[in-house]
């Protein structure tokens, strides 16, 4: 049994302040925080990018940055071999090349968490042969160490996916939610009001949305849409986008949720999510949102509730199911109540109880 308060050492790629931080990093953040108002030590070890400091405290965590995106890993050894000393359990969040903590750390408890696993995504990011390899043999090869290692993961999906590998203690530990869901659904733009929300990487599939956008807009002529988020794909996505296609980039968080207020839709058409967070911060919104029917979106989509999952993987299934809802204030309606009780029932203070519980009993 552990003591009540203990002495944490976190490794992750990115941090909060990075800047192409996501969901994860805010799964990270929220969890350490909370970690840290009840008496632990944190300590994230982390990547450096330019202009970031080598260490800083954020919230009660102190940050340790070293090295770069692929060195990130052998410094994180390094680091935890000079002050091994100094901590008592070792968290490994892994988003694709793992730290393999359970190699390195032989002397005391080592907890795992997984978003989800990459697969498909190593075909959007990755190039040609590299990405075969990834997929068919490393991230497999990659995981052998962990599969008896305490594990939390955000989504049955992800659950289901550690298991089929052999993994034994996976336990889920779903996001919670940073903005206080509206008392009710307020009122919406008067020309229907499409968003995307998301990081402009190609496994986002913003330019999925962007297609749908075109056909919905030939059968609602005053529609609009709004893209929210920044990344490589933006130059690419705005030469191809209509003048009725507005890019926001990134935005700080009291705009974000505006703009998921007023929209009437939110499109999430992703290769695979670990969960999906964007998803229930548009539910809190009032917004529902329709989403491909892929791991991640299946856990955070109730399909027919608080939005839609579609039939196939593809820009005109996106439309066809958006145009259905905009067509149809009654189940449109429907949807937005839904979709906002549903996010009431997320919360970061329950997550990280039961995070703090898993430690303290594994």
């Amino acid at each position: 049994m552990y003591p009540t308060v203990l002495r944490i050492l976190w490794f992750n790629w990115r941090d909060i302040k990075h800047p192409e931080s996501g969901g994860a990093e805010i799964y990270t953040h929220q969890i350490l925080t909370r970690l840290a108002r009840k008496g632990h030590s944190v300590t994230l070890f982390t990547t450096k990018t330019e202009g970031s400091l080598s260490s800083e405290e954020i919230d009660g965590v102190l940050i340790i940055r070293h090295g770069g995106k692929y060195s990130v890993y052998r410094r994180a050894k390094q680091y935890f071999e000079n002050y091994r000393s100094s901590y008592d359990l070792v968290i490994d969040e892994i988003n694709g090349r793992p730290f393999l903590s359970p190699q390195i750390v032989n002397d005391r408890p080592v907890i795992a968490i997984f978003h989800q696993l990459i697969k498909e995504e190593w075909f959007y990011e990755i190039p040609f042969p590299i990405n075969y390899f990834c997929y068919h043999v490393m991230e497999k090869r990659w995981l052998i160490p962990y599969k008896d290692t305490q594990t939390i993961t955000v989504s049955n999906s992800s659950l289901s996916d550690l298991e089929s590998l052999g993994f034994t203690k996976v336990n889920v530990i779903q996001n919670g939610l940073d903005v206080d869901p509206l008392p009710k659904v307020s009122e919406k733009e008067v020309q229907p009001t499409i968003c995307f929300i998301g990081r402009l990487r190609r496994h986002k599939l913003a330019n999925h949305a962007i297609e749908a956008f075109k056909i919905i807009k030939n059968k609602i002529p005053d529609a609009k849409m709004w893209l929210i988020g920044d990344g490589p794909m933006r130059p690419y996505l705005q030469e191809r986008a209509g003048s009725d296609v507005q890019f926001f980039g990134y935005v700080p968080n009291i705009l974000k949720y505006d703009l998921l207020r007023r929209a009437q839709l939110v499109l999430v058409p992703s290769v695979r999510e670990g969960w999906g967070l964007v998803v229930i911060e548009a539910n809190a919104m009032g917004t529902p949102v329709i989403g491909y029917d892929v791991p991640g979106l299946r856990d955070s989509i109730l399909n027919e509730e608080t939005g839609i999952l579609t039939k196939s993987s593809s820009p005109s299934s996106l439309a066809e199911s958006a145009f259905r809802l905009l067509t149809n204030d009654e189940i449109l309606e429907r949807y937005s109540r839904n979709a906002l009780s549903y996010s009431r029932k997320f919360s970061w203070e329950e997550s990280a109880e039961r995070f703090n519980d898993l430690i303290l009993s594994s």
